[in-house]
């Protein structure tokens, strides 16, 4: 009697939640073996690019379009430290030392290699960087205007350092206010490479869902300004070419890492 009562419960369980209607929930907050943390992103839309409306842009950072990222992903909340970068990669290319400080002199061809082994260190392959779109998505957070926290210029100070502020060189990460998603950095301290090849009139064709730049080119790009950019750069949608093998002491990077 008791065995039946239980498959009478067990079988009303099953249909009151179905195994589709089941919710995988993911931690919002990460950390891997060498100590990067990492803030969940979800899945949205936003709009992508420069307002020329309310902003000096240049015309390949236009026209603004609406854009989907269709699945959600980690960010990690700083740029790739240096204490970070030794731990895999064994020595230092930075010109402004220091352990918290952004790696910086790395180029994206650097950067690969840094992310292959990686992810053969923890046996996985979800560690990349992120693309354009998801870079601009995560920096934004959820904001509109010409910088992550609005569109005054004069609060940049509180969320970046530059060339006002920086003293010529990089500082340690998560110094300054992180945006609206526990990003740091997001403006200013070094500029990041993300995975896209750069493509100048690439927003008048590309895709509304996860776009991924040009699949060829002979640059890719770098987002976020430096300590050495003036509050005109440092601002949400300027996009920079830069050939994967130059090495820059303002140009880092900071990791996406997929959900599988």
């Amino acid at each position: 009697m008791k065995m039946r009562v239980l498959l009478c419960v067990a079988v009303v369980v099953v249909c009151m939640f179905p195994a589709s209607a089941v919710v995988q929930t993911r931690p919002q907050k990460i950390t891997n073996s060498i100590g990067m943390d990492f803030v969940l992103i979800p899945a949205g839309s936003f709009k992508m690019g420069a307002d020329p409306n309310f902003e000096e842009s240049s015309p390949d950072e236009t026209p603004r379009h609406r854009v989907s990222i269709s699945k959600a992903f980690y960010l990690a909340k700083t740029e790739v430290t240096q204490e970070q970068w030794v731990a895999i990669m064994g020595s230092n290319p930075s010109e402004y030392k220091g352990r918290q400080n952004p790696v910086e002199n790395v180029s994206w061809n650097d950067v690969q290699e840094f992310i292959r082994r990686l992810n053969a260190k923890e046996g996985s392959n979800v560690y990349r960087l992120p693309t354009e779109a998801e870079w601009e998505y995560a920096c934004r957070a959820g904001s509109t205007g010409t910088y992550s926290f609005g569109d005054d210029k004069g609060d940049l100070g509180t969320y970046a350092w530059f060339d006002e502020n920086s003293g010529e060189r990089t500082h340690p990460v998560a110094t300054k206010r992180a945006n609206a998603w526990g990003l740091y950095d997001m403006h200013g301290n070094v500029m990041e490479w993300v995975q896209d090849w750069y493509g100048e009139t690439y927003y008048s064709s590309s895709p509304s869902t996860d776009p991924r730049g040009p699949a060829s080119g002979s640059d890719r790009v770098v987002r976020g300004g430096s300590w050495d950019f003036d509050a005109g750069f440092v601002l949400a949608a300027p996009r920079i070419r830069v050939a994967p093998g130059v090495r820059y002491d303002g140009l880092g990077f900071r990791l996406a890492r997929s959900l599988s």
